[in-house]
């Protein structure tokens, strides 16, 4: 029996079609299995480095703010909370800016293979996770060392994962699509990520922002309303305020939303400008 395959014109809002991208899922793993095996090959420390950047990041922050400045930690040591700091900024930070260059370091598959091309940024999530996951498991041995007991608020760690896929996946989706015409987009967007992490509570606490009275700058910040959340549930510290978790959710939605449409909309130009 034949198959016909018809072609729609995209809707009002050109939403991807779910069927073939689950269709194409083994291309989403292949695509995963090669950025894992790719990013760890000929390197002499290996995987390692999953160990390696969270502690040198961790204990250089720890010297800066923890040691040279003295900026409080909210009570625990200066290194853990810079540890879960830096573990969550890295899972957001990683999936913006891996998901915005994985369309042009698969150019060549783009251009030949047929394939929603919205499992190429969507791919790099399968490698970010898996170094999220080593380095939690480094940050769980950290907790029995300095003998800190989170309580039951970690149970909700995954929920705050999920906020930063979709707040940064968002990104990462609409940076893809314009860094296949724009190619400055590589070049501002570390620029940009690198001013966020400084402008955010990440390698220090709300307590020091609130000693220069700049609180309510920082509340605008979605960074913030996430650190908030993950030391929450990671060190046992103050919950986030109710309006920062429900504000965390509408913003991460909004963002994956937009994320989407900008994707789909720029992908009917690739074949055009690739």
């Amino acid at each position: 029996m034949s198959h016909r395959t018809v072609i729609h014109p995209p809707g009002r809002f050109n939403l991807p079609n779910w069927g073939e991208v689950w269709a194409a899922r083994e291309i989403f793993f292949r695509f995963g299995q090669k950025e894992i095996l790719l990013r760890y090959r000929q390197t002499a420390v290996g995987v390692a480095w999953v160990f390696v950047q969270p502690l040198v990041a961790a204990g250089v922050f720890t010297i800066v703010f923890g040691g040279i400045a003295q900026l409080p930690s909210g009570g625990v040591p200066y290194f853990i909370f810079a540890f879960a700091g830096q573990m969550a900024w890295s899972l957001f930070n990683n999936i913006v800016n891996r998901g915005a260059g994985s369309l042009v370091a698969n150019l060549a598959l783009v251009q030949k293979v047929f394939f929603p091309r919205i499992i190429v940024p969507l791919s790099v999530l399968t490698s970010i996770l898996l170094d999220f996951a080593v380095s939690f498991g480094l940050f769980v041995v950290l907790l029995f060392v300095f003998g800190i007991n989170p309580g039951w608020p970690i149970l909700l760690l995954p929920i705050w994962v999920l906020m930063t896929v979709l707040l940064a996946m968002g990104i990462g989706l609409a940076a893809s699509s314009w860094m296949v015409k724009y190619r400055d987009v590589q070049y501002f967007l570390p620029w940009f990520m690198q001013i966020l992490m400084y402008a955010s509570p990440i390698a220090y606490s709300m307590e020091a922002v609130d000693d220069v009275g700049l609180q309510w700058l920082f509340n605008l910040n979605p960074i913030t309303w996430l650190m908030e959340a993950y030391r929450w549930s990671l060190l046992g510290q103050t919950a986030p305020e109710a309006w920062q978790v429900i504000a965390l959710a509408v913003a991460a939605l909004v963002s994956i939303s937009w994320g989407i449409l900008v994707f789909q909309r720029t992908e009917r130009l690739f074949a055009d400008i690739i």
